[in-house]
């Protein structure tokens, strides 16, 4: 964008007056439009504006308040509407404030909407400087399914040579600025091809809350299949979060999944029994507009098949039913393989993190180029130097010395300033200026490292290309946006450096990244204890976390294996996720004795001797980790006491055990809730043992750990040595007596031979 200011006083007067006069046309046409919208009626009576979507800015992605800076400052943030819906009314509730330098008669606040202006908000004097509110209304034309909402600040204030970045050209946008919008539903028609839709839709950045229909008790081979499904719309869910209700009746509104097997039926839903297993979407008997997604087999297997077929190859099914004949088998997974997780045994291209259009940036103010990364949780820190990142980037260099830089930082933690040095400064390189002539843009190479405790499972790799506005002059200032950022696509961070181990139990790296039953990606060495009497309660907790899984990974959980406490061999050689309430868990009263706490009769918690220390919690990330050990929690007489274990596999040296147990059935739901986290919570999930009550999470860690991962058997060795002094200690002295007892014995030997002689 380019401003250019005269210093004739005539003009500029001409141009104020013809802007004032073009500003209260657009307020007028603005004013009447409103007045319009606001008092339709229909039969006599008023139609009120209810939104059926409502979020906030910061909702929408915009985590800080949106700064409007200069004669042309904007700022922006995406929103989508629904594939089965169309909007018919959207305002944005506008919570913002302004300079008071600027000129009203010059300076006005544009919505925009898709490029389009919705709207020019006038700036009066009398209310500069103040937090204003205004409900503005954005035509229903302009809102499509994928859409781009858009401040702009044109900002003056003065009448004659301005600066275009003068501090006084200044708006703030709040994020709490909330965006409603009125929509009618869409009938979709019944067509497999539409999956996910519409269970799922990309363009909704809400919580996805899909229920599951089961009927009676389901075996184990069912809960695998819904386990799948679950664990695969939580994967398509990413950060919105998923969360999957049972029941055995269909919803009154919305979508939902039913699974049904055999002669099984559904009340209120009409379909034939099958003798293969088959997919079909109907329309919800309850609701013209919601979907029953319907996996059904002959016997559970054959559900199982189906759900399989869902997950692995939805994309080629199509029409209203498909009947699976042939299922492809699904290659074994390796650990660390989840697609979601950065390779740590390769070096990884930030061109494979960020499509190449996402690492190019431009203009003076250019925004950050941000790369999420998951890693896995179990990286071990200790005496390393850093995690490398190669860095390949081009950039505009400025004709003049400037302090223009490129930022490297990680998740807001600054990292590293790297110079863009300007074309003054690259006289004296030779061959510089003769690229330049080709290519605006100068490449540069860089090699970094990271510290490994700045990445955090799920980390941002944040990039800004910096530029230094140079100043001109009076009435000589331009604006002009021909700066360019790139960063190269082949670009490197390597993690391969670094070998997984990692003290557990550790619930801090459960809430966050599923360790360590998401080793595997497809939970091939995970079961999961369901009571035999499972209710909607335990199913729903079961699914919830499964789909927690799944958004970690990736990948839906194909490989998981559904048992009962009395499996006993299909619990040795796995990781163990135990789930129950009240009562109906045999195991956590077999396994007692492992566990930190224990669930009374009268609903309040008893720990055992294994929690009353402060320790050093060693792991991946000590400084994370460093946790205080409560003592004791108490909980009035009738609390309702949910909570969260971990500890060894007491039938699997090596494995897992996660308990997730509450003293009524709809405790679980609040454990499942903490696992998602939110703006609600002011603890996390830590240690061995977390304790839930509502949005309250108090964790505590036990005395005693064990250590997963490889590190080789030297490593292992300085690594212990270091951490225990006496034993150190005495492997010096060891080593000193040996060394004096075969210096003895040399020199001795050594006499007896100058004897001989």
């Amino acid at each position: 964008m380019t401003a250019l200011h005269s210093g004739l006083p005539k003009a500029r007067t001409l141009f104020a007056l013809a802007s004032l006069l073009a500003l209260l046309v657009v307020s007028s046409a603005w004013a009447d439009d409103q007045e319009h919208t606001d008092d339709v009626v229909e039969g006599g009576a008023q139609v009120s504006f209810e939104p059926t979507y409502s979020a906030t800015l910061k909702q929408l992605g915009t985590n800080y308040v949106m700064n409007l800076r200069g004669i042309e400052g904007s700022d922006g943030v995406s929103f989508d509407v629904r594939a089965d819906q169309v909007v018919t009314d959207a305002r944005l509730q506008l919570e913002y404030s302004y300079s008071p330098a600027l000129i009203p008669e010059l300076s006005q606040l544009n919505v925009l909407v898709n490029d389009q202006v919705a709207a020019s908000l006038a700036l009066p004097k009398e209310t500069a400087g103040s937090i204003q509110q205004q409900s503005v209304q954005i035509p229903a034309h302009l809102v499509t399914e994928f859409n781009r909402l858009t401040l702009q600040l044109i900002g003056h204030y003065t009448m004659q040579c301005e600066d275009p970045l003068h501090s006084s050209l200044w708006a703030k946008v709040n994020n709490s600025s909330r965006l409603d919008l009125q929509t009618t539903p869409l009938a979709l028609s019944n067509d497999l091809s539409l999956l996910p839709l519409p269970f799922f839709d990309v363009r909704d950045s809400r919580l996805l809350e899909l229920p599951f229909v089961l009927l009676g008790s389901p075996d184990n081979r069912t809960l695998e299949a819904a386990g799948a499904v679950a664990s695969w719309f939580g994967a398509l869910a990413s950060y919105r979060g998923a969360r999957f209700p049972v029941a055995e009746q269909l919803p009154a509104h919305g979508n939902a999944v039913v699974m049904l097997i055999g002669e099984r039926r559904v009340a209120g839903l009409d379909t034939e029994s099958v003798n293969v297993p088959t997919l079909s979407v109907q329309t919800n008997p309850n609701d013209p507009y919601g979907k029953l997604l319907v996996i059904a087999g002959r016997d559970s297997e054959q559900l199982k098949q189906a759900a399989l077929a869902l997950v692995s190859g939805s994309q080629a099914l199509n029409g209203e039913v498909a009947e699976i004949s042939e299922l492809t088998v699904l290659e074994p997974r390796k650990p660390y393989d989840a697609p979601n997780w950065l390779p740590s045994d390769r070096p990884v291209s930030l061109g494979e993190l960020l499509e190449p259009k996402g690492l190019s940036v431009s203009g003076y103010d250019p925004g950050t180029i941000s790369l999420p990364m998951r890693l896995p949780p179990d990286l071990f820190n200790w005496r390393e130097s850093g995690v490398p990142l190669h860095l390949k980037y081009r950039f505009t260099p400025q004709p003049q010395s400037t302090n223009s830089s490129l930022l490297v930082s990680v998740s807001g933690k600054f990292i590293k300033s790297l110079p863009l040095p300007s074309q003054e400064r690259l006289q004296d390189e030779q061959g510089v200026m003769a690229k330049l002539q080709q290519d605006d843009t100068l490449l540069r190479e860089a090699h970094l490292r990271i510290p490994l405790d700045s990445l955090s499972p799920q980390s941002d790799l944040q990039l800004r290309f910096m530029y230094d506005y140079i100043k001109q002059g009076e009435c000589r200032d331009i604006i002009i946006d021909n700066m360019r950022g790139t960063i190269e696509p082949d670009s490197t961070i390597d993690l391969s450096g670094y070998k997984h181990f990692i003290a557990m139990p550790n619930l801090g790296v459960f809430q966050d990244s599923g360790f360590p039953f998401t080793r595997m990606a497809d939970l091939s060495e995970t079961a999961v204890v369901m009571p035999s009497d499972a209710g909607g309660a335990e199913i729903s907790a079961m699914l919830d976390v499964l789909g927690r899984f799944g958004n970690s990974t990736g990948l839906p959980a194909t490989g998981l294996s559904v048992v009962q406490a009395d499996d006993e061999a299909e619990l040795q050689g796995r990781d163990l996720l135990v789930i129950g309430s009240g009562s109906n868990q045999p195991l956590l009263e077999r396994w007692a004795q492992y566990l930190p706490a224990a669930l009374d009769g009268q609903s309040r918690f008893e720990f055992s001797d294994l929690v009353h220390q402060v320790r050093d919690w060693v792991a991946s990330d000590q400084r994370a980790n460093l946790r205080r050990a409560r003592s004791s929690v108490t909980l009035g007489r009738g609390a309702v006491s949910n909570y969260l274990a971990g500890f060894e596999s007491p039938v699997s040296s090596g494995r897992s055990v996660v308990v997730i147990a509450a003293s009524a059935p709809e405790g679980l739901n609040d454990i499942t809730a903490a696992l998602r986290g939110g703006e609600n919570y002011e603890q996390s999930i830590q240690g061995s043992l977390a304790v839930v009550n509502g949005t309250r999470i108090n964790s505590l860690v036990a005395d005693e750990q064990y250590f997963i991962g490889e590190l080789g058997w030297f490593r292992y060795l300085q690594w212990l040595l270091s951490r225990h002094l006496g034993l150190m200690l005495l492997f010096t002295a060891a080593g000193v007596a040996l060394a004096s007892v075969l210096l003895f014995l040399s020199l001795r030997a050594r006499a007896r031979a100058r004897l001989k002689v």
